[in-house]
């Protein structure tokens, strides 16, 4: 099953403080729903843990995420593939693009994401509220990391 998001964020900080925190492993795993691991194998590679729960299935995956066609401080794609065990795996990248906004950073993504095994039985619009709750979270989580300097 496929899916594609899309949204921007309002940040108040500059892009260069925004790009930094995009990069910075600590803060993502802060960030990011269900992560229980996030650690940096080198500039652009990362392996991580997290634990979600979609709908009656919980899943954890276990999986690698790369940063490609850097653009400091404009932006990246950020792409990654996970297996959830018997749950079933997921894939996809979103592309974030940076710009100075009202005095601050507007953050725009766009995703686009795979899932297969028992999470792509569960229905399109159940697996697709979920996905979009997961970004919301992980969004206003790093909107808060960032107002905190």
């Amino acid at each position: 099953m496929a899916m594609t998001m899309s949204g921007e964020y309002q940040l108040a900080a500059k892009r260069e403080t925004v790009w930094q925190k995009l990069n910075d492993a600590e803060v993502l795993k802060a960030c990011i729903p269900g992560c229980e691991e996030l650690n940096k194998t080198s500039d652009t590679e990362f392996v991580a843990v997290a634990t979600t729960k979609i709908g009656p299935v919980k899943a954890r995956f276990k999986g690698k995420v790369h940063l490609t066609d850097l653009d400091p401080p404009n932006g990246y794609r950020i792409s990654g593939e996970g297996d959830g065990g018997v749950a079933g795996f997921a894939k996809g990248g979103a592309t974030v693009a940076l710009t100075d906004k009202d005095g601050g950073t507007l953050l725009t993504y766009n995703v686009e994401a795979q899932i297969g095994g028992k999470l792509a039985q569960l229905g399109q619009r159940l697996v697709n509220g979920a996905a979009k709750k997961i970004a919301d979270d992980f969004f206003k989580n790093f909107a808060a990391n960032v107002a905190g300097g």
